[in-house]
């Protein structure tokens, strides 16, 4: 009888016994439940993982894609902004440095009202920002500084009911100083265009006006609020911050992304690594059921297993069969996983509205997510470490009912049988 690791004799007698017979059904049921719950463990954890990746990779493109990766204060009124920009745009690895005027309003029409945070920006300012300036569903960004008029997310237009050429109503209490103090200021502006980014709280409560007509608006006819510093790459911000202010002048500060989203990335992040530890259980408990199933079998097998040995298999080969055994579930739940992750992550926003259209409910509400659509990114090197994983606690599990068989004495076992 042939020792070598893995002989085909061994692979025949493992494969047999997994294939069961009539009086062995418990034993089959046992190792489908381990199969479907390694399988469905895999499925799980690449899903979730692929959705938390898409869905931290989504807020982060759009936040950024509308904020700049730096913002430029001053320490007083921001009167010499175009020669600051200027300085700070020629800094390497700089793309834009957008000259911004901010400020809340109250936006109605006679037929609604919502607050709102309007952004003063040049035309070509606003047109560098792409998540703005390829996302203009209705109308255009052609002309807008020479028409005082507005931009404005769908969502708003939809609250407001308007449309590209209604008009609206601007009121902010930021207006002409007077003997009896500062007197509110309401000014109406028509809607030239109408964008809709996809993040639902951008969508129902950014407006964009002209640079000028955002200076005159709320009387600061000589200064801006703020630059927002767009860089060629985010992760290269603390590389880049000190050169920024050091370019800017002594009268500037900055603060970049991280601070002003460190609280939110890292409690994404903290979620992100709890769900990976809680649907790895999902894993472990299918892999503690391939070692209660292989010790029923070790146990219904011990006659055959004392054959065996009387014929001259040796220990190591008794263990290599049903360490195969286990091995086989573990790998085979662990590639149908990965296969079904796989098409659920390429196919889950079309499954997403399947569930919703059967349940007649909305599963995903973009004004609890703030994003319109279900994103999945999957990471292959996550993907691989949970491969890896499922198929290292598989192997695990089967080591020690493999152990057990393996230490069989077969004359006790064939005379108590």
């Amino acid at each position: 009888m042939t020792t070598c690791a893995f002989a085909p004799f061994e692979w025949l007698v493992a494969l047999r016994y997994l294939r069961a017979r009539r009086k062995e059904g418990f034993i089959s049921v046992i190792a489908g439940f381990s199969f479907f719950g390694i399988m469905l463990g895999v499925a799980t954890l690449i899903i979730v993982m692929a959705v938390m990746n898409g869905f931290r990779q989504e807020l982060f493109d759009k936040m950024l894609g509308l904020n700049g990766h730096v913002v430029v204060h001053s320490l007083g009124q921001f009167t010499d902004y175009g020669a600051v920009a200027k300085r700070v745009a020629a800094v390497e690895d700089v793309k834009h440095a957008l000259p911004l005027v901010e400020g809340q309003v109250l936006v109605s029409t006679p037929l609604g009202s919502t607050g709102a945070l309007v952004r003063g920006l040049r035309e070509k300012d606003l047109k560098s920002l792409r998540s703005i300036s390829r996302h203009v569903h209705f109308g255009t960004l052609d002309g807008f500084d020479k028409n005082p008029g507005v931009a404005i997310g769908s969502r708003m237009a939809n609250a407001l009911n308007v449309k590209v050429g209604d008009s609206v109503s601007i009121l902010t209490p930021r207006g002409a100083s007077t003997p009896l103090g500062t007197a509110p200021r309401i000014k109406r502006y028509p809607v030239v265009a109408i964008f809709e980014i996809g993040m639902s709280e951008y969508d129902s409560s950014i407006m964009f006006m002209p640079l000028k007509e955002a200076q005159l608006y709320f009387n600061q006819p000589d200064s801006v609020t703020v630059l927002e510093v767009v860089l060629k790459s985010p992760d290269e911000v603390a590389d880049l911050a000190p050169k920024i202010v050091k370019a800017g002048g002594k009268t500037i500060y900055v603060t970049d992304w991280r601070q002003r989203n460190a609280t939110f990335f890292s409690a994404l992040q903290v979620e992100r690594n709890v769900m990976f530890l809680i649907l790895t259980l999902i894993v472990l408990v299918a892999a503690l059921n391939i070692i209660s199933g292989l010790k029923m079998l070790v146990k219904d097998k011990a006659r055959d297993i004392a054959i065996l040995r009387t014929m001259g298999a040796t220990r190591g080969a008794v263990m290599r069969v049903f360490l195969i055994a286990g091995a086989t579930i573990g790998v085979t739940g662990t590639l149908a996983g990965l296969a079904l992750g796989v098409l659920v992550c390429l196919n889950i926003d079309h499954i997403r509205w399947f569930i919703s259209w059967l349940t007649d409910t909305e599963l995903f509400p973009a004004e609890l997510y703030y994003l319109s659509e279900l994103p999945a990114e999957m990471n292959p090197n996550e993907t691989i470490s949970v491969v890896v994983m499922a198929l290292s606690l598989s192997v695990l599990a089967s080591v020690y009912p493999a152990w057990r068989a393996s230490r069989l004495d077969p004359v006790e076992a064939l005379r108590y049988e």
